[in-house]
């Protein structure tokens, strides 16, 4: 498993930008996450993949709208020409809310058509695209896509190998729990983790809930090779939470 960081949540914490991507890679770091263009080639050259970006925004209008959808097309279009040109492995997609009138399973089909359209473009061009799944309870309310079983039936209905869910772990443990369980019968459908401490968004250390040792050692046992992203807050010494997240994933697979 590969390490990346999330670029928003560690940014701005009295650390300048090129001594941020130079500690990560430092760490062990192989990536970052929504990383800001002006910035790739500086990450390059210290040795960062660019792990992951978005292909759409925003957040609440995606494909459950269906009047969005020629509009989403076209960006993530444009999106995976940029990903082959940068070696983007993983694009993020976004549900969009809830839509008055619109059940859970008519909402699926919705997304699923949408992504169906772009999906031979992500084949051809040899980019996951992942579906994001993020909690309506306290972060983004009316979201849709918030949780797993309804993200693994829009894979199924689409159909694609390149499209798959993004398995924000701080956000399941919200909406659902049985992390591991979920993990081991839905791997094969996860091509993206994303890690923070729950409650709070912050450090992955004892004053939150989740047993992350025992959440990375159950992805590890799947034969998962892509990336863990942290996309966690520190509340303390920002390079010394970095370190502390890589070591955690980094001692499942001594």
């Amino acid at each position: 498993m590969r390490q990346s960081f999330a670029w928003w949540s560690f940014k701005n914490r009295g650390i300048e930008p090129l001594a941020l991507l130079k500690a990560a890679a430092d760490i062990g770091y192989d990536g970052v996450e929504l990383l800001p263009q002006e910035f790739w080639p500086a990450a390059k050259d210290i040795g960062l993949s660019i792990a992951v970006q978005t292909a759409h925004g925003p957040i609440q209008h995606g494909f459950t709208q269906r009047e969005e959808h020629p509009r989403i097309i076209a960006a993530v279009r444009a999106k995976l020409d940029e990903a082959v040109a940068n070696q983007i492995p993983v694009l993020i997609l976004f549900s969009g809310n809830r839509q008055p009138g619109l059940s859970d399973d008519q909402a699926a089909e919705l997304t699923a058509e949408g992504i169906r359209a772009i999906a031979p473009f992500a084949e051809s061009a040899g980019v996951d695209l992942v579906l994001e799944l993020l909690n309506s309870k306290v972060n983004h309310k009316g979201y849709q896509a918030d949780r797993t079983e309804w993200g693994v039936k829009v894979c199924k209905l689409v159909n694609s190998p390149r499209v798959k869910l993004l398995y924000d772990i701080f956000h399941m443990q919200i909406m659902e729990g049985d992390l591991i369980q979920t993990i081991t019968d839905q791997n094969k459908y996860i091509a993206h983790y994303h890690t923070a401490g729950c409650p709070g968004r912050a450090e992955l250390n004892d004053d939150q809930e989740i047993n992350y040792p025992a959440v990375f050692k159950a992805i590890a046992r799947t034969g998962y090779t892509g990336y863990i992203g942290h996309e966690f807050v520190p509340r303390g010494d920002t390079i010394a939470a970095m370190r502390q997240a890589f070591e955690l994933v980094k001692a499942v697979q001594a």
